[in-house]
């Protein structure tokens, strides 16, 4: 099955091309970002070596649905979404934090825990937690945006220390922050989830500040299971999950967690078949809808010609 795991396109105007992990970005005339989804896949900072069919289209669409449901609370990037794959929105000068919210005691907020910590970014955690335990109120843990390695917890009080972002900007992104991860709870628990915790990106145009990038993924979020959420946490058991975790688990138990030495394990079709059909149960169950395989037999060629006839249509 067609994937794409890189593209090497030349548009008109282009001014730039960036990859990451995941997407592919091209500047256009320094006025337009073009978001490509890839299919590649990645787990402890790490790309695997396999693309996964589909798994792009689930990730733009679902980003694609939250931004226009959360439209009403703060302008976002998108201008239009002429591609399942594809993304193409306005050019922010983003902020160099990420804004990760937590409404649940899980993921690194329990390793810190864990640990017998009981601040994390300049935010006390109560005592007497247990792992997956519900916060009293949702928790802001701001990470840098960091251009190689990993993002590193930072409290509010450094941000502005620091000139990271001006007070007056970062207050709005805290309110911007709970304000979408309260729409991001109301929608969830509509499809029978609890949205666990989850980041945001921001940016700045001419003085107004979007939000960019994509929001409540599986690749972004992790999600709880609603129904039996209290039994499980009354038996002291683990939360049944709606996330890329089971990725993790599989490379935990085949000894490789992007450590120096480790070797990928191999990812053979049935494997590559099974992570799809993963990623397409996700889009179902947070969105609510059926999911349309979009037709992938020459899928870079499908995505080329969509992004240039919108160049053309815009320039």
């Amino acid at each position: 099955m067609s994937t794409i795991t890189a593209t090497n396109f030349t548009f008109l105007g282009q001014q730039s091309y960036y990859k990451g992990k995941v997407r592919d970005v091209y500047n256009i005339d320094n006025k337009y970002l073009v978001m490509i989804v890839s299919d590649r896949i990645s787990a402890f900072d790490v790309v695997l070596p396999k693309g996964i069919p589909y798994k792009g289209q689930v990730l733009n669409q679902i980003a694609a649905g939250f931004l226009k449901q959360t439209a009403d609370i703060v302008p976002n990037w998108v201008i239009e979404v002429p591609d399942p794959v594809v993304t193409i929105g306005r050019v922010c000068d983003p902020f160099k934090v990420e804004m990760v919210i937590r409404g649940y005691l899980s993921g690194h907020a329990w390793r810190e825990y864990s640990l017998g910590k009981r601040m994390i970014c300049g935010v006390t955690m109560p005592e007497g937690m247990k792992e997956n335990d519900k916060f009293p109120e949702p928790i802001i843990t701001p990470t840098t945006k960091a251009s190689v390695g990993h993002d590193e917890d930072i409290s509010r009080e450094k941000i502005l220390e620091q000139g990271i972002v001006g007070e007056q900007d970062y207050l709005q992104l805290e309110k911007y922050t709970r304000a979408v991860y309260q729409r991001g709870c109301e929608i969830a628990a509509l499809s029978g989830l609890l949205l666990v915790d989850t980041k945001y990106e921001f940016g700045k145009e001419d003085g107004v500040i979007y939000l960019i990038d994509e929001i409540h993924t599986p690749d972004s979020s992790r999600y709880f299971y609603k129904e039996g959420y209290e039994e499980r946490q009354a038996r002291g058991e683990a939360q049944k999950q709606l996330s890329k975790e089971f990725l993790r688990q599989w490379l935990i138990a085949n000894n490789f967690q992007g450590k120096d030495g480790q070797v990928i394990p191999e990812m053979t079709d049935v494997f590559v078949k099974d992570v799809s059909e993963r990623y397409i149960e996700l889009y179902e169950k947070i969105t609510g809808g059926s999911f349309q395989r979009s037709d992938v037999s020459d899928v870079l060629s499908r995505v080329e010609k969509n992004i240039s006839d919108w160049i053309v249509r815009n320039r």
